[in-house]
């Protein structure tokens, strides 16, 4: 059922001598996304928390993938200091990096706080990636022309409290959640001009949403909702078809920078999304409470 909404895509484009950074790599769309991105030749680092999994992830794909080049590094979104480590690590092991795709999240999760004393939702899927990306784009400009994607779904509802960012007068898993997916999108937007360079051929930078899929992110979910997603989960795509418009923007080339795609092409997001003065906003914000200056 859920193929009569999922726009068929397949791409013959290959991806020798590239380098990939997938967050959240372990299972779901961000494991799907390794496979598809190694079997073209591309290296790929597993960026994940869970290093047990992550191993085990990078061991399925080089059963799958013949002559994969996958490997596992230690990345902990909701700790600063993993997040330094990973990047100089990264650093001193990679000559190049030409896809940084922003995969890793939390979803409706109880409330809690990250090592750094933020919401978990904020501070894993919004400020973790965007201090990551932060921490890496000048490797990123060095490998030009390279892309970097942010994942993101049911942005739509979303509102950034810039009152209460941190959900400490007031929590709702739901809402930390969409706000924090908002703050994707409009990291997305005002990352890409800073990005792209004057030569227009610097970092491209994508938000994508992958539409409804059956992962693990499901696992915080109330029971009621993980009941309806089991006995409906013949409308919700399995992880291969959830990567689709991830490795759209990973691999077609000349797509406008800073938009927002889904299905696998351009779609309209939400007006809170599209306000310029809500992102600058949030990126000044964002650097303050991360301790950074970036211009």
């Amino acid at each position: 059922m859920h193929r009569l909404f999922t726009k068929s895509w397949s791409s013959d484009i290959r991806l020798d001598g590239k380098t990939a950074i997938v967050t959240g790599a372990n299972t779901g769309i961000g494991k799907e996304t390794v496979k598809d991105l190694a079997m073209r030749g591309a290296r790929v680092i597993l960026a994940c928390r869970d290093l047990l999994k992550a191993e085990q992830a990078a061991g399925d794909i080089s059963r799958d993938v013949e002559n994969a080049n996958v490997v596992v590094r230690k990345l902990d979104l909701a700790d600063t200091r993993s997040i330094c480590d990973f990047a100089e690590l990264i650093y001193n092991t990679e000559k190049s990096l030409h896809l940084l795709i922003n995969n890793a999240g939390v979803a409706m999760c109880p409330y809690s706080t990250t090592a750094d004393g933020f919401e978990t939702q904020f501070g894993v899927n919004h400020l973790g990636h965007f201090f990551l990306t932060f921490l890496l784009m000048d490797l990123l400009k060095h490998s030009a022309p390279s892309r970097v994607i942010n994942v993101s779904l049911a942005h739509h509802m979303g509102k950034i409290h810039f009152e209460d960012l941190n959900s400490e007068k007031s929590y709702h898993p739901v809402k930390a959640y969409v706000q924090s997916k908002l703050a994707n999108i409009l990291f997305t937007r005002e990352l890409a001009p800073r990005a792209e360079g004057k030569s227009k051929m610097g970092v491209s930078v994508y938000a994508v949403d992958p539409g409804l899929v059956k992962t693990d992110i499901i696992r915080h979910l109330n029971k009621s909702l993980q009941f309806f997603v089991k006995t409906f989960g013949f409308l919700i795509k399995p992880p291969e078809e959830g990567a689709y418009t991830t490795l759209y923007c990973a691999l077609t080339p000349d797509l406008p920078t800073g938009a927002y795609y889904s299905n696998c092409a351009m779609a309209p997001c939400s007006r809170a999304a599209n306000d310029d003065n809500t992102a600058s906003r949030l990126w000044a914000v964002s650097c303050h409470l991360l301790g950074i200056r970036w211009k």
